[in-house]
């Protein structure tokens, strides 16, 4: 339905990001685009501003991100040689890691407390070719969740991960944050992760 607003073709290649939230338990979809959405229904109400943001270095700025952290490691070459990248959702990574080297009796560890450390540490990690830099004591990662659904005609079965950022940040680069802003962090943007909002701390 996000798609179908900003579609005015087959061949039309995705150029904005969006992001699906509830307010007074209904959806709200928020959304970032070069285009302004084209709509002839009934059912949505659409509200559109220009989005030009102010910025500059070490501008501190509070933030929300819903983003799919993902780590990609390539597997072992196979019989002919060939090799492959899969990504590894980052909490599930963590999880299966601390199985293998713990004896039976070891330490329980709790999915809440992995979010809030391999998120933050994902976000640390890519900050800096986005522009931005975050302090893990100032962002809150949390609302991990799994999502699976079917896509396309041949219903690929699709998974991800999100988790969703909170906190406060500092701009380090105003070009390449800008550029974050308009064009995402991460990757499953075309399943509403990635964008970015801000407003001044």
């Amino acid at each position: 339905m996000v798609w179908d607003l900003y579609s005015d073709g087959e061949m039309r290649t995705r150029d904005f990001l969006y992001r699906v939230d509830y307010v007074r338990n209904r959806p709200a979809i928020y959304s970032v685009s070069r285009r302004k959405p084209v709509y002839n229904g009934s059912i949505w109400a659409i509200e559109t501003k220009e989005y030009n943001p102010v910025l500059f270095s070490g501008q501190r700025l509070w933030f929300s991100l819903r983003a799919n952290p993902v780590r990609t490691r390539w597997t072992p070459p196979d019989q002919e040689g060939r090799r492959f990248h899969r990504r590894h959702d980052v909490v599930m990574d963590a999880k299966r890691i601390i199985r293998g080297s713990q004896d039976p009796c070891g330490t329980v560890v709790r999915i809440a407390d992995l979010v809030q450390q391999e998120g933050v540490r994902w976000l640390k990690e890519r900050a800096g070719k986005y522009g931005f830099s975050v302090d893990e004591e100032r962002v809150i990662a949390g609302a991990y969740r799994q999502i699976s659904f079917l896509q396309g005609e041949k219903n690929r079965n699709v998974q991800i991960s999100t988790i969703d950022f909170s906190g406060t940040l500092k701009v380090t680069d105003p070009e390449l944050f800008r550029k974050a802003l308009a064009e995402g962090i991460g990757p499953a943007k075309g399943f509403g992760c990635g964008m970015m909002m801000i407003k001044p701390a």
